[in-house]
């Protein structure tokens, strides 16, 4: 197949952008779902030969209200699962036949996780304890045996031998996250939360957070664990948050590091973080500069870093945030909502954060409690950043998003019963698009978002597939035309709902190999961009 350099060309007919700039890359989002796969939220995952282990985490939505239904055992999460996504299969195994301190522990929400090598350590999480009747944080760190877990649930084996459990004060807390920098642990943030939930402020629970970014080392002779515990960094003002985004990061130095987005909540009033913090191997610093407006609670995320500009891409996607994009205009709602939101955070070689609202949006309002599991055959640093400029093609399949809470509308927490979110069973294919460049604003802009129009494959053999966003409702026609301006297809649909849409195989017509420019026309823009066709 002959080599044809990719060259897009976009022509805004409409109004421009101020400060525009070009993105590096867009996303493009699959949705997939797997015949009797359940939902669940807030869980932890390990990954060995293509295959996922899911730990704990919730069956059902947003904990409700009611302290007496408020993280019910009935939703919790008693057994492990195993997903293939690409045969679409999956397996399950009761965890009955483990301790009771495994069974509690791994039945729980938000405990901190990571996988080093073939293990799982998970630790913390907040669940139900039967010799007291009630709710708790655990203080454990469990070391899972991925491959063999994994191995043993897919054949009906016995899992228990996998399973290796050690207490430790300092591991009691929950909606924190658990990072490595080099060799080292790093546990960010998070609360120690005793007791049944009580939204009205009754002494039916205690929480403490931890303030603290708490650094050890794990030695694992895969028989023994021990701790080794190093000195933590405390900070009352800026690291009592929960529920955040925690990311690797490859720095302007090139070294590793990890930055703390958003989260909840700040010390002297209820409503999000917007700063970071990000942490190197010797110590933290706190971003006063930047204000992060989108995706304040935890939900997938996805990093990447290109060498090329030595740029730090952190994209986010969906959850629950204090703003949101309104036809264009940013929405400021401190009752902080669910919201569709998918966003980038980049830092650039000089170490300045800047938010910019990407052209495609998560089709409900889902993300919160999610996770993205990634495809680590691309390339990626060792801290699983990927490595952006080594992607070979223009579209590249970086990994999955599964699980989070799907809810029925924005605002739902003062009048949640339990009907109104669920868990979601859905996965999403997560594509990265690199030669589609769009012109796109900083959120400061306030600007319409527009089409944004994403093409692919492309180049392609000529049965294109096109993402785009509608405003409002309205005829979009699509057309597809010679340089020398020769129309050779051209299609109208009426009245295309507002939203984000995707149209596969657009344009069935055999397109010889050339270089064609295609068109996106509604009542209130016009968008060209240049296919190629090889």
């Amino acid at each position: 197949m002959k080599k044809i350099l990719l060259t897009v060309i976009i022509f805004l007919l409409g109004k421009n952008l101020i400060q525009a700039q070009t993105s590096p890359f867009e996303i493009f989002l699959e949705p997939m779902n797997i015949s009797g796969l359940g939902g669940l939220q807030a869980f932890a995952f390990g990954q060995y030969d293509g295959k996922w282990l899911i730990v704990g985490g919730r069956l059902d939505g947003l904990h409700r209200r009611q302290p007496f239904a408020s993280f019910d055992v009935a939703g919790n999460n008693n057994q492990l699962l195993v997903i293939d996504p690409t045969t679409q299969q999956f397996w399950t195994a009761t965890i009955g036949a483990l301790s009771v301190d495994l069974q509690e522990q791994l039945s729980s929400t938000n405990m901190q996780f990571h996988q080093e090598g073939n293990y799982l350590y998970v630790l913390g999480g907040y669940g139900y304890h039967t010799a007291t009747a009630s709710r708790k944080t655990f203080e454990f760190l469990t070391a899972i045996d991925v491959p063999s877990t994994i191995n043993a649930i897919v054949n009906s084996g016995n899992i228990s031998p996998y399973f290796r459990q050690i207490s430790d004060t300092t591991f009691g807390v929950t909606g924190g996250q658990l990072r490595m920098i080099n060799n080292t642990y790093y546990l960010i943030g998070g609360n120690r939360f005793d007791g049944n939930y009580n939204p009205m402020g009754n002494p039916t629970y205690t929480q403490v957070y931890t303030n603290a970014i708490r650094k050890f080392n794990i030695i694992d002779n895969g028989t023994t664990i021990s701790i080794t515990h190093l000195p933590s960094h405390y900070d009352a003002a800026n690291l009592r948050r929960r529920d955040y985004n925690a990311i690797a990061q490859i720095l302007p130095n090139g070294a590793e590091g990890i930055t703390a987005f958003s989260g909840v909540f700040q010390p002297n009033v209820d409503l999000p973080f917007l700063n970071s913090v990000t942490i190197d191997s010797t110590n933290y610093t706190v971003n006063n500069l930047f204000q992060q407006h989108y995706n304040h609670y935890h939900c997938a995320n996805l990093p990447l870093y290109g060498a090329t500009n030595q740029q730090m891409h952190n994209v986010f996607f969906g959850g629950i945030a204090q703003f949101y994009d309104s036809a264009g205009v940013m929405v400021q709602d401190n009752n902080v909502p669910f919201v569709k939101t998918i966003a980038r955070v980049t830092r650039d070689a000089a170490g300045v954060l800047s938010e910019h609202k990407m052209g495609v949006e998560m089709p409900a309002y889902l993300g919160a409690g999610s996770e993205f599991i990634p495809l680590l055959n691309n390339p990626h640093f060792n801290n699983e950043v990927f490595k952006l400029d080594d992607f070979v093609n223009d579209t590249t399949h970086v990994g999955y998003i599964y699980g989070g809470i799907n809810s029925s509308e924005a605002n739902i927490f003062f009048t949640n019963s339990g009907t109104q979110s669920s868990a979601s069973s859905t996965i999403f294919k997560v594509y990265v698009i690199k030669n589609n460049a769009v012109q796109i604003g900083e959120i400061e802009d306030h600007k319409s978002q527009g089409l944004q129009p994403v093409i692919y494959p492309n180049p392609g053999h000529g049965d294109f597939n096109l993402q785009f966003f509608l405003e409002k409702a309205t005829d979009v026609t699509f057309r597809v035309q010679s340089l020398n301006g020769t129309i050779l297809v051209e299609k109208t649909i009426e009245q295309m709902s507002p939203g984000q849409h995707v149209i596969k195989s657009l344009f069935q017509q055999s397109l010889k190999e050339s270089v064609y420019l295609m068109t996106i026309k509604t009542n209130q823009e016009e968008i060209t961009r240049k296919i190629i066709v090889e």
